[in-house]
């Protein structure tokens, strides 16, 4: 059951791919003329830097993980199959979320920030709901994955993917929005958490 369970993750790792990234990107370019990719922001060995590498390096390692189980290098921890099936249920949850707040934040959707552009401050729908929809999605994916592929790499990966989003959104993120929106981003965080409704309030 390990080899199908790490064929499943490897399959939606691909959606998510290709979703996530590859269509939005595309979408984003056919409206607005850019990728919205910005890169990694601050210089080499500052927090910036590594909290955009460490979430490159996190996107790797997650692959990694079901890629040395499905070869049968690694073993799970646990295969159970509750495992396999709330794997599956939250990874889809994950990609489909994920599509559903990339789609609410429209035209100022980015992948890294570019402190010279100052994009719509998004605070409907998905994000009336968590400050960072997005991000939640994405670690409700990694729990799915790592939950199917219950291997140390993928949890190392899981591990990885949430240092370097708290590291993206309170050392990068905050920081520029808070200099952009200024009040109306101070109200905005003393109202919507920040990856769960009511937590992570900044008042």
């Amino acid at each position: 059951m390990s080899t199908m369970a790490a064929a499943i993750a490897l399959a939606q790792l691909t959606v998510f791919g290709v979703l996530g990234f590859g269509w939005r990107a595309w979408l984003q370019h056919r409206r607005t003329g850019s990728t919205g990719f910005r890169g990694v922001s601050g210089r080499i060995g500052s927090v910036e830097w590594a909290a955009g590498v460490g979430f490159a390096a996190a996107l790797v390692v997650t692959v990694v993980g079901p890629a040395l189980q499905y070869s049968g290098i690694i073993r799970p921890l646990g295969d159970a199959r509750w495992m396999l099936v709330a794997g599956i249920v939250m990874a889809i949850c994950g990609i489909a979320l994920t599509v559903w707040a990339q789609l609410d934040m429209g035209d100022s959707w980015r992948i890294g920030v570019d402190a010279d552009e100052t994009t719509e401050l998004v605070q409907t729908r998905a994000f009336g709901l968590v400050r960072n929809p997005i991000y939640t999605a994405m670690l409700i994916f990694g729990f799915g994955i790592a939950l199917l592929t219950s291997n140390f790499v993928t949890i190392a990966g899981l591990v990885l993917t949430i240092g370097a989003l708290e590291l993206q959104v309170r050392r990068v993120e905050e920081p520029y929005l808070l200099a952009k929106h200024g009040a109306a981003y101070r109200r905005y965080t003393a109202s919507v958490g920040r990856f769960i409704p009511g937590v992570g309030l900044i008042r």
